[in-house]
């Protein structure tokens, strides 16, 4: 009986003790999966080869639509923008009525680091789609964006960007007439601007890259073609602040009842040195070019102004938008943004500047940007009335453009970007 009595409290034991393994095994387990999770993702990128292996179905369309012959990097990029988001094995659903993240991006990797350290930081961002948009293809900027890990990840890239053709265009071909060049004189190719000035493919990429994204994220691409909602759009020197989507989210929702002629919603003053007025009241201004969004329907008012947008002698983007396309809308075009940023803007030069380490453009290497606590948390109250913002200055109809957008090749590559998703409805030539 003593014997039978020691046996169980034996075996009694032994269960206690294969329990708690059991438990500590399954707690080590679980601790496994999460910090996985939230840190590496176990999807596999394609090689370049595999890559090359997918089908192409834009060749015989490219013809049609004008558009330069491809070589085998813009062939390649091409299909690259048919694969799939990265990071669905993290994140395998977006948030119902999400808000479409599209940062463009050159060739600055100091920049890009700190924007994306920056959206790491934001509330929200892991519900929502992130779409890099590349000019062309940049080894190390692709690379930053590989190692994102705190939301899909759409990476697309340029296929027409000028860094993409090193010897024909829309890059530099050895006929292109280059500066002040007489095209009769010189037997060279290309149309002058209005200074005298032939183009510069450095320059004209940074026009070709917006107009190229806005139609294939808005009319091409499957994960967001067809979105009626609004989409936002940041730069690679724009630093979001931690509460920048919880505010985008309420400025939409707010802006309909609030300020229904506005047709966008920012995250950033107009003023790019501004961080805001601080006022308990939103604002009403003329439309931005930091941390800037709408939706569909404006899109679609864009794109029927592509003539407007593609025959202007401006190679900026925005300045193009405020000096033709805006006005031709007819009356203001408002944005509505909360009066403290949730955006700034820091680079300290423009174009494709700062790609080297000790040439970044940024002071020591260092972005310094002082975030608040109030910068943390959704700060705009639907209680407060809008303010507007009448008389701003800044590029209005009237101003000729800075040039660098006269030759004729430019302009009808631009036409074509817009048709390229418009097999029936093409924007007329004439």
């Amino acid at each position: 009986m003593a014997a039978n009595k020691k046996l169980n409290f034996k075996v009694a034991a032994l269960r206690r003790i294969l329990s708690v393994v059991f438990i500590t095994l399954l707690g080590v387990l679980l601790l496994i999966f999460l910090l996985g999770t939230n840190s590496t993702s176990n999807s596999v990128e394609p090689s370049w080869d595999e890559i090359d292996e997918l089908s192409y179905n834009y060749s015989d369309s490219s013809e049609k639509l004008g558009l330069p012959k491809q070589n085998r990097l813009s062939v390649h990029l091409e299909k690259r923008n048919q694969l799939p988001p990265r990071n669905l094995d993290l994140y395998p659903t977006l948030a119902k009525n999400h808000i479409a993240i599209v940062l463009y991006v050159h060739n600055r990797p100091q920049y890009l680091r700190i924007v994306v350290e920056s959206l790491s930081h934001v509330v929200g961002i892991s519900e929502t789609l992130l779409i890099v948009s590349h000019d062309g293809y940049f080894e190390e900027m692709n690379k930053i964006v590989e190692g994102i890990r705190f939301c899909q990840v759409k990476q697309i890239f340029a296929p027409y960007s000028p860094h993409v053709f090193s010897k024909s265009f829309p890059g530099v071909s050895q006929s292109d007439c280059k500066d002040k060049d007489d095209a009769a004189k010189k037997h060279c190719k290309g149309n002058p601007d209005q200074y005298g000035n032939h183009r510069s493919p450095k320059i004209v990429s940074l026009k070709h890259h917006w107009w190229w994204m806005m139609n294939t994220v808005w009319d091409g691409l499957k994960e967001t073609r067809g979105h009626e909602g609004h989409i936002l759009f940041i730069e690679e020197d724009h630093f979001i602040f931690p509460n920048a989507y919880s505010n985008l989210r309420i400025l939409t929702e707010l802006k309909p009842h609030k300020c229904p002629d506005c047709y966008a919603a920012n995250l950033a003053p107009l003023d790019v040195n501004s961080r805001g007025e601080g006022w308990d009241s939103l604002i009403a201004e003329k439309m931005g070019n930091v941390g800037y969004s709408f939706n569909g329907t404006v899109w679609r008012k864009i794109h029927r102004k592509a003539r407007e947008f593609c025959f202007f002698d401006d190679y900026n983007w925005d300045i193009t938008m405020w000096a033709t396309v805006y006005p031709s809308f007819g009356g203001s075009v408002y944005t509505l943004r909360g009066p403290r940023t949730s955006a700034v803007h820091f680079g300290k030069c423009g174009l494709h500047q700062g790609q080297v380490e000790n040439n970044a453009c940024i002071d020591n290497g260092v972005v310094k940007i002082g975030v608040e606590e109030i910068d943390k948390v959704a700060n705009i109250k639907s209680e407060w009335d809008v303010h507007i913002h009448t008389q701003q200055s800044g590029y209005k109809a009237g101003f000729k453009g800075w040039g660098g957008w006269g030759d004729e090749r430019d302009r009808q590559l631009c036409l074509s970007f817009a048709r390229m998703y418009h097999a029936i409805h093409t924007v007329s030539t004439s």
